[in-house]
């Protein structure tokens, strides 16, 4: 019987999704679930995960949980194709999370470069919260409970991706079976895309740094912050030569523009190449590229922005898919968890054959 393909991916509901996030892993469970050629497809809303660096804020992460899902409706994402689910509501997760953490040590995690620039990000080398420090376990039984092997991430997220794999090879190896499936994980297709930039130069578009451009945003927001973005901050006047490395509307233009665009919007140059030779020679003004771009990005989101204003006007509507899907993905990780207390012959309860010993053992004693 050929092994199913099973889809997991999903977002901590911190704020609003941005186009980081669209390029890095959205557009591709789009095209995922269009192509159909998956068995299932789960996309979760990882509250649990968000409170292990907001617990003093729960609130935060309540109001997000709606964001989150009125951004993955606004993309395309079917919930009569995929389970839509909220973390929290599964309680299995945090059972199998407590069982891998006895195959995990203590220096694997510290070793783990996404954790590691996690904590830095967040200032938490001194007191780090244990929830936060574990989370590659968390994500590691997010994953085997519902036994997925195909996993849409952005490029920072393979380590935790390849500790899941040690996880389910220990596990595997540990209780001698093989019910937990390593997972494989999918990059963007644009290699540009694997690490969208902020549009104040910093290396990560960022919710917590304030400097994404978030699929929710007004035509207005939009302008605003393309007319913003670094450039070149020795292009000075229209003449002078300009650099194109590290100019982040450059970056945007590479992940985003098409010959199309050109042809629509600046058809005095026919690719990217010609607009950028030209800026590199001199005689190119930064506003002209930023129009551009904000055109760019203006036709792709429009789109999305009605398409979240369709569902901003059914949020009832917006909270049954949540619950129907959650309430399949706690069906589907009770059953895996029950498979894994099983190979770990902690299923008491049920294991029949291990009563029925115990049964004429003492029977015996008696006799």
């Amino acid at each position: 019987m050929p092994k199913k393909k099973i889809i997991l991916t999903g977002d901590r509901p911190t704020g609003k999704l941005h186009l980081g996030h669209l390029v890095g892993s959205l557009k591709k469970r789009v095209s995922l679930q269009n192509e159909a050629d998956y068995d299932e497809m789960y996309v979760m809303i990882a509250d649990a995960q968000a409170l292990t660096d907001n617990a003093d804020n729960p609130e935060k992460i309540r109001e997000n949980i709606i964001e989150v899902a009125l951004d993955y409706l606004s993309v395309g994402l079917d919930p009569n194709k995929v389970t839509i689910f909220v973390q929290s509501t599964v309680q299995a997760l945090t059972e199998l999370t407590f069982y891998y953490s006895n195959l995990v040590t203590v220096s694997r995690l510290q070793r783990n470069p996404t954790v590691k620039n996690e904590i830095k990000l967040r200032n938490f080398e001194a007191n780090i919260p244990v929830g936060f420090f574990t989370y590659p376990i968390s994500q590691a039984a997010d994953i085997t409970a519902f036994k997925a092997n195909i996993i849409p991430v952005g490029e920072d997220q393979l380590p935790m991706i390849e500790q899941t794999r040690e996880i389910v090879r220990s596990f595997n190896h540990t209780y001698k079976t093989d019910i937990l499936i390593e997972p494989e994980a999918v990059l963007p297709d644009n290699e540009k895309a694997l690490r969208l930039p902020g549009i104040d130069g910093n290396a990560k578009m960022s919710k917590s740094l304030g400097n994404g451009i978030y699929l929710s945003d007004t035509k207005e927001e939009v302008k605003r912050k393309v007319m913003s973005m670094y450039t070149d901050p020795n292009h000075i006047h229209i003449e002078d030569p300009g650099t194109i490395e590290n100019n982040i509307v450059f970056t945007y233009l590479d992940v985003f523009s098409t010959e199309d665009h050109f042809q629509k919007y600046l058809p005095d140059y026919q690719n990217l190449q010609e607009l950028k030779a030209h800026y590199q020679k001199g005689g190119l003004g930064d506003v002209t590229i930023k129009k551009f771009l904000f055109e760019v990005l203006e036709e792709m989101l429009e789109p999305i922005r009605a398409k979240r204003s369709y569902y901003e006007n059914r949020i009832e509507e917006v909270y049954q898919i949540l619950e129907t899907g959650s309430k399949k993905a706690v069906e589907v990780a009770n059953k895996t968890v029950n498979e894994i207390k099983e190979a770990m012959a902690i299923n008491y309860f049920e294991d029949q054959e291990l009563i029925q010993k115990h049964v004429a053992k003492y029977q015996n004693i008696e006799k």
